[in-house]
This record gives C-alpha cells, structure tokens and sequence, in this order.
C-alpha cells in the first residue's frame, strides 16, 4: 500500500459493520488520528481495538491545528483525519488543513466510504442522476426559500436536525405544496427508516411519530418550472408601464411563478 503523509479515512454513519478493512488498517498504521469528537472517535477505536493517539480536531480549531500538523508531518509523523461519522469534509471540519497542506506539497489522500447523502440517493427513485447537495439547510425561512427557489429546476439533498425537519416540510409545503420529497433517519442503523412521496404525506407520516437520529432529505425539482429570466421580463412589462400589482399576476400566469416572489423581485429592482 502506498504511504501518504495525510490520510482522509470515513467512518461508519451508524453500522459499524460499513468500515472498510483498508480504513481500520490505516487508522492502525498512521501515527496520529485528528478526530472532532474524541469520546465518539474512541468508542469506534476501541471496538476495532486500535490504539493510535487521538488529537481534538474540529471546526473551532481548525486554524490552530495547522502549524501542529505541519509540525508533526516535517518529523516524520502520519495523520488521518476523521469526523464523528461519514466522510470527512463532507459537511464536516477538514477543508481549511488540507488546503494547508497542499500548499505545502504535502501528500493527501482520500479513502472511500460512508456517505448519508449518496446513502440516501441510492434507495429512492430519481428521474437522472444531476443533483444539489446543500449541506445542512439554514435556520430562517427566507434563507430556506431562497434555496429552493434557486434550484427549482434540480433535485435538492440536505441534511436536517429532527428538532427542526417538521418546521423546513411545511416551508418546503407552503412554497411548493404539490413537491415530492423523501425523508431518510437513522440510516444503516436498526431503526432506519426511509419515505418518499408527496410532501403532504410525508409530514402527515411524521406527526404521528418521534422523530430521531440525523436526517437526511431529499426535494425532486419542480416539474412545472419554465426557466425564464424574470428580471428581463420583469423590465420589459415595466417599461410598457404596467404596474407592480400587474406584472406579478402576468409572470405567474405565464410561468407559472410565484406571484409573491415576483412582487417581491419587482420590490428590489
């Protein structure tokens, strides 16, 4: 196996039956393991019996750890980065170090392995395979809307807190009340539980059970979108000088936009 001075290693998103062998046999080798959560990256540790050193790694101190790293790469030393679970720089801290290390020609490599989002695309229907991936959806509504808004003609993946999954459906339900969506929880875990369909339904499932465990969601893109650039329609009709009020109800009967969305644009321009 060809030796690298910085491994990126995924861990299980819940079974931890996914690890691969390579994974625990570089976790094995390498000197030093930068992990975000130590107590969780020790249970994973212990069960595999590995007894390499764990160093905190996470997003408060992601810059402070640099010069550590660098340091501890020009002795000699092996590091491999993980997060509490999947795959690391995904919606996880590693980003910042490893720009770092590339900057100083210093050998990374990445190992395949757990993922939430590609776990979640792999058991639902989708009509081709383009996508977004978000990440984790802001907290305010308007932010929320602002994204599906921009990727109306893509399907959407993101992950959510379950605390807060119920609030984004009925977001997502009062923007787009006839969208298909699918919710997965607790993948790989006994309790993993995955649902598609319309996004009414979906909601109706989940008010009649707790809700638990990282989640992962999925939004098909709105098939009655027309991919028009309403701005320049938007400065057309005003320059016929039709008003406000007028030029949203002509665009959402035409494109079958959103009229609010539209006032709200001719507001701005």
């Amino acid at each position: 196996m060809k030796e690298y001075d910085f491994y990126i290693v995924p861990t299980p998103i819940g079974n931890l039956g996914d690890i691969t062998n390579r994974a625990i046999d570089v976790l094995k080798m390498v000197d030093i393991i930068a992990c975000e959560d130590m107590r969780v990256t020790q249970k994973l540790l212990n069960h595999f019996d590995i007894k390499t050193k764990c160093v905190s790694y996470h997003k408060f101190n992601e810059k402070e750890r640099i010069n550590l790293f660098l340091n501890f790469i020009n002795e000699g030393k092996r590091i491999a980065l993980v997060s509490d679970a999947g795959t690391p720089l995904i919606c996880d801290p590693g980003a910042v170090i490893v720009q770092e290390l590339r900057k100083h020609n210093i050998s990374v490599t990445a190992l395949p392995g757990a993922n939430a989002a590609v776990t979640l695309l792999s058991q639902i229907s989708r009509k081709d395979e383009e996508f977004v991936f978000v990440g984790f959806l802001p907290k305010t509504q308007a932010q929320i809307e602002n994204i599906l808004n921009n990727y109306r003609y893509s399907d959407i993946v993101f992950y959510e807190s379950p605390n807060r999954l119920m609030k984004t459906l009925e977001i997502i339900r009062e923007l787009r009340p006839d969208c298909k969506v699918a919710v997965g929880r607790e993948l790989t875990k006994i309790f993993e539980e995955v649902l598609q369909g319309n996004v009414n339904d979906v909601i109706s499932h989940f008010r009649k059970n707790v809700l638990k465990g990282e989640i992962v969601g999925f939004i098909s893109r709105d098939e009655n979108f027309v991919n028009v650039d309403v701005k320049e329609k938007i400065k057309i009709l005003k320059n016929k000088n039709f008003k406000a009020k007028e030029i949203s109800i002509i665009l959402s009967e035409l494109y079958n936009l959103n009229k609010n969305e539209i006032y709200k644009q001719i507001l701005e321009t």
